[in-house]
């Protein structure tokens, strides 16, 4: 086999590949003689169809068949004795698939950059310190608690939380315009669904009452028409609903989980649960900035075009499962969410990945067991039968090896806050979690 490598630009390669003739032709004899031992054909034995026959009758399929796995073989064995490391299929060009001759073909592809580590030291990183007190546990517990409520009528005024039924007609320079209207709508009021000066119009109101409020859309509304376009919204409500929260009983506390050991063992669960998010949460800003250090000392790097390709569909997908993927094979996804939506944070994750596969290389580091075990118990604690989602883990290699890749990441990070230069935080549990939750 003959390979010439060129370099076209950046990371992209191009190998020319010579197969000898034989190596084909062999491979298709082979073929036909094995198939010819069970075709059938008119005026032929079961199993004497001759050669000569079998060629003109399937040469040219298995032939095609061989083309295709031959390159495929050949190209890999290409990349191995040129020692390249592609990233992403190649692009597969025939020059030369005459029978009787040497195949021939050109194969285009990226490969992976070479990452020249810069050492990292004396970067500045902020750990974060909370702690979970009582009046957080209370405080959840009054969410869980109105998560579970009821709203029930009330023949008052509406105040900021409650919810409305109201009628709404939206109109510009007296014209009514497209989506202001609706009938028979509920609206929390303050929960900043509609635009600004809408719902704080509304408090105040009674059932039955008629209101029209002069307002502004957004400068930065999402529609053209109406970016900061002055609107009437002619208002009349129809009942007020206030929110009475679940009382603090057994059945709450079934809802969430806890069967038996009442107020105390949901106080104690529900505590546990805060612990490990505000644990998750400080872990996650801690390794967020090590990774922003890591990223912002190697900008050089090359990033293949095919990899963050890769990405792009990899976070357009999930995307698209997120919000319930419906619509099937007849939604054009690329379309509907665009390469652009996910261009920098691919660019970014691909980057990333590649300094931290380099980084983990050059320290030789591998996942702990021990650590690997940790957190696969912790993630099961929060379901009704830990053993099984423990066995359920060691029994799946895929979602073993995702662990063990997150574990080895935690164990990188660790080594590289090693030379930071770390100060602490006093903050609360819910800043803590609040700094996680707007950085995600």
């Amino acid at each position: 086999m003959q390979v010439s490598i060129e370099t076209t630009s950046g990371l992209e390669r191009r190998l020319t590949v010579g197969v000898p003739a034989e190596r084909v032709d062999v491979e298709v004899d082979s073929r036909l003689q094995k198939a010819a031992k069970n075709v059938r054909l008119p005026g032929f034995r079961p199993g004497k169809v001759p050669m000569k026959v079998m060629r003109q009758r399937f040469g040219a399929g298995v032939r095609q068949e061989v083309l295709g796995e031959v390159m495929s073989q050949s190209f890999q064995e290409a990349v191995v004795q040129e020692k390249l490391r592609p990233a992403g299929q190649p692009s597969i060009e025939p020059k030369n698939l005459e029978a009787g001759r040497d195949l021939e073909y050109v194969a285009t592809f990226e490969v992976f950059p070479d990452v020249d580590m810069v050492e990292m030291k004396d970067f500045d990183v902020e750990k974060v310190s909370a702690e979970v007190t009582d009046d957080d546990i209370d405080n959840i517990i009054d969410v869980f608690r109105k998560q579970q409520g009821s709203w029930d009528a009330v023949e008052r005024a509406a105040v900021d939380g409650d919810k409305v039924n109201i009628d709404y007609t939206g109109t510009r320079d007296g014209e009514e315009f497209e989506g202001g209207s609706a009938a028979d709508s509920d609206l929390e009021l303050g929960s900043g669904r509609m635009i600004p000066g809408f719902e704080d119009g509304i408090v105040g109101m009674q059932a039955g009452e008629e209101k029209t409020l002069e307002l502004s859309f957004p400068e930065d509304y999402h529609s053209e028409e109406l970016k900061g376009a002055a609107v009437q919204f002619k208002v009349k409500l129809n009942s007020v609903l206030e929110l009475n929260p679940a009382p603090l009983d057994e059945d709450l506390f079934a809802k969430y989980g806890v069967e038996e050991g009442g107020e105390e063992q949901f106080r104690k669960e529900v505590g546990e649960n805060m612990a490990r998010e505000l644990k998750n949460a400080v872990h996650n800003k801690l390794k967020q900035q090590v990774m922003d250090a890591l990223l912002d000392a190697h900008q050089s790097v090359e990033i293949p075009k095919a990899l963050i390709e890769q990405e792009i569909e990899g976070m357009r997908n999930q995307m698209f499962q997120q919000f319930g993927g419906a619509g099937g094979q007849d939604l054009d996804l690329k379309s509907l969410l665009p390469d652009e939506m996910f261009q920098e944070n691919a660019e970014r994750r691909v980057k990333l990945g590649l300094v931290m596969a380099e980084y983990i290389s050059q320290q030789q580091l591998k996942a702990d067991a021990d650590k690997v075990r940790d957190m696969i118990e912790e993630m099961a604690s929060t379901y009704q039968d830990p053993e099984e989602v423990i066995n359920y883990y060691y029994s799946n290699q895929e979602q073993l090896s995702s662990v063990e890749s997150r574990v080895l990441e935690d164990q990188a990070v660790e080594k590289l806050l090693e030379n930071a230069n770390i100060t602490e935080k006093q903050c609360s549990y819910q800043e803590a979690i609040s700094q996680e939750q707007s950085e995600a």
